[in-house]
């Protein structure tokens, strides 16, 4: 199974895409908690596909926007059990 999520918003740099999934990290750090956000969604949305034996992708262009892909097996109720 595949869940597709885009935007078509400001997109994510390049030296940031590797870091987007860690806990507490966000792309703009000159943004006020209050607005930004805590930084711990894709870090949460990660590890539950981890668990249920997926992964995630993303693909993000400057201007353009980003895509999320989070691949799981089809049968989740195995997933992770090896």
């Amino acid at each position: 199974m595949v869940l597709q999520v885009s935007d078509s918003g400001e997109g994510i740099p390049g030296e940031d895409v590797a870091n987007i999934f860690e806990r507490f990290y966000r792309v703009d750090k000159a943004r006020a908690r209050e607005t930004g956000g805590t930084g711990l969604g894709l870090s949460i949305v990660r590890q539950a596909t981890k668990k249920l034996g997926g992964y995630i992708r993303v693909e993000s262009s400057l201007g353009a926007g980003s895509l999320f892909e989070v691949h799981l097996p089809r049968d989740i109720n195995t997933a992770g059990k090896n």
